[in-house]
């Protein structure tokens, strides 16, 4: 029989990265049908390693009692099941993650006549993402809303989130999801009961489960419609139309809260960020343009904690100066928004004081652990692998001192002989975390080093630079400002990025003064950040400079 005459597997698939426990949700599957009597199996296809792709668990579940007949019209025992999913015939498709989802759709694996996709809606960055010198990251709210438009029925919601909240993990709570879907002709009562089949972490799973669960449900009323049971494929499923209404992205949610916080900023500074820099908030909220007000609060706490007051005030006097070229100050304030990002960030620049500090802050062994979740009797170690270079330990070192080593060859070849295989520090051992923290103590020496006094000089040059655009082209002079997008990260990394820097003042002479000067500079900057070895800014330069010619 054709598979259109309804005598046919239920087909799932399921999308799961290493260690979230896709090979048990996929057994979990597979023993709910035996159970039941169906005839089912299950395949994988491992994924790349690295997070460049998922691996798909592939199940078939066939109904009992319905006849299996060979071409020649003879009746089999069993029927014949199908090791791999195929596009357009996928009835259930499960993803652990949201741009998962987002491949499955573009593999064809997720139509509006068949399919049921259940998705997390957290992000776990693949490799190309991270990997680009800008921000790479896919809009999630782009990913969501291509599984609205190719899901018959769209189930959404934090699924790693309700794992972890009930010390399990993702598959235990997609399970949950895929039981509240009525997706499969199963009471809640048996998909419980291949949990307690599997003997693992039974009662956390069950938890986890019962989480997924509720959310399917709510997921599913959200849209307007109610879960619905797959039909015994002995008899053509019925189709089913919902208007899915889709569910707001983690981004969308913290847009919210930070609108949020724009909103009470004037009213309760103190509770925004502490009584230390409440007064500061203050000025925010009386001279600064109210758009600005989150991304302000935010550099403020940024620099406080990367130095101290006196630096979260310089701060603020650096974006006014900025802000005092805004002509948008009721409205968007794009010129200080970008100002108070840009500034901030420069200002926190990566240094050896600061990554020790970050590695021996409460906040971050609290999140390990919690990610760990390690027993009472066991012992949690946390490895930290360093490779530092000359010039990060010269930047480090007081400015004369600094500047005496920096070129020194026989200090560099000691640090090679020392550094050259790199080391590995315990940070959760004695002496680990009392060197780390010793590093971190020397947070107010910063000033006195030598990269300190260079990077202060960089950045008052670069605000002369915006202040003299801004005076007759302020959507120049933001492209100005956003331009230093490219200075991050530390080593290579970031002498790329000064370079690029460098060559995009160069092409800010060669625009200022043109009707489409941002324009340009935009275009410049983007350019800046398409490859690694500059080869696009090169080019646009070149094009900028024959046409200056």
């Amino acid at each position: 029989m054709s598979w259109t005459t309804g005598q046919r597997p239920i087909t799932v698939a399921v999308l799961a990265m290493g260690g979230e426990g896709g090979g048990v949700l996929a057994d979990w599957i597979v023993s709910l049908g035996e159970d039941e009597g169906w005839t089912a199996q299950n395949t994988s296809v491992a994924g790349v390693a690295q997070r460049t792709g998922a691996t798909v668990y592939y199940a078939e579940l066939f109904p009992p009692d319905v006849a299996h007949r060979s071409g020649t019209g003879r009746a089999r025992d069993t029927p014949i099941l199908s090791l791999m999913p195929t596009p357009g015939e996928v009835d259930v498709l499960i993803a652990s993650e949201l741009m998962e989802a987002g491949r499955a759709v573009q593999r064809g694996f997720v139509t509006p006549d068949r399919t049921t996709l259940i998705t997390s809606l957290n992000r776990v960055y693949s490799i190309l993402e991270k990997s680009t010198l800008d921000d790479g990251r896919v809009d999630s709210g782009a990913l969501l809303d291509g599984a609205v438009a190719a899901a018959k029925t769209l189930i959404a919601g934090d699924f790693a989130t309700l794992a972890r909240d009930n010390g399990s993990v993702i598959s235990a709570s997609l399970f949950g999801a895929l039981a509240g879907s009525g997706a499969l002709p199963f009471p809640r009562a048996d998909f419980e009961e291949a949990i307690r089949r599997g003997g693992k972490g039974v009662e956390t799973s069950l938890a986890a489960f019962a989480a997924g669960y509720e959310r399917a449900r709510e997921s599913l009323a959200e849209s307007d419609g109610a879960p619905s049971v797959a039909p015994r494929p002995a008899s053509t499923p019925v189709p089913l139309t919902l208007q899915v209404r889709r569910p707001k992205t983690p981004e969308e949610l913290k847009a919210e809260r930070e609108e949020e916080r724009n909103e009470i900023a004037v009213r309760t500074p103190e509770s925004l960020v502490g009584p230390a820099l409440a007064d500061r908030a203050r000025r925010v909220a009386r001279s600064f343009p109210r758009a600005a007000a989150s991304m302000l609060l935010h550099g403020l706490e940024r620099t406080a904690v990367y130095q101290d007051l006196a630096y979260a005030d310089r701060y603020l006097d650096r974006v006014a100066r900025i802000s005092a070229l805004d002509a948008d100050h009721e409205g968007a304030a794009r010129l200080t928004v970008e100002a108070a990002r840009h500034i901030a960030l420069w200002m926190s620049y990566q240094d050896t004081v600061h990554v020790a500090l970050q590695k021996v802050r409460g906040r971050r062994m609290d999140r390990v652990r919690s990610e760990v979740r390690p027993d009472d009797e066991q012992v949690m170690r946390v490895h930290e692998y360093l490779h530092p270079q000359v010039d990060e330990i010269t930047d480090t070192l007081p400015t004369a001192l600094g500047r005496a080593l920096e070129h020194n060859r026989a200090f560099a070849k000691a640090v090679d002989t020392v550094c050259h295989r790199g080391f590995v520090i315990n940070t959760t051992s004695v002496w680990g975390y009392a060197t780390l923290s010793t590093l971190a103590r020397m947070r107010p020496l910063r000033t006195r080093s030598l990269r300190f006094g260079r990077e202060q000089v960089f950045i008052d040059t670069w605000l002369d630079t915006v202040t003299s655009v801004g005076r007759t082209d302020p959507a120049l002079a933001t492209e100005v400002v956003v331009a230093a997008r490219v200075l991050k990260g530390y080593g290579r990394t970031h002498a790329h990025g000064v370079d690029s820097f460098g060559l995009l003042m160069e092409g800010l002479e060669l625009v200022r003064g043109r009707p489409d000067a941002a324009d340009r500079m935009r275009r410049l900057v983007d350019a800046a950040v398409a490859d690694e070895d500059g080869g696009a800014l090169g080019t646009a330069l070149a094009a900028l400079r024959g046409a200056a010619a």
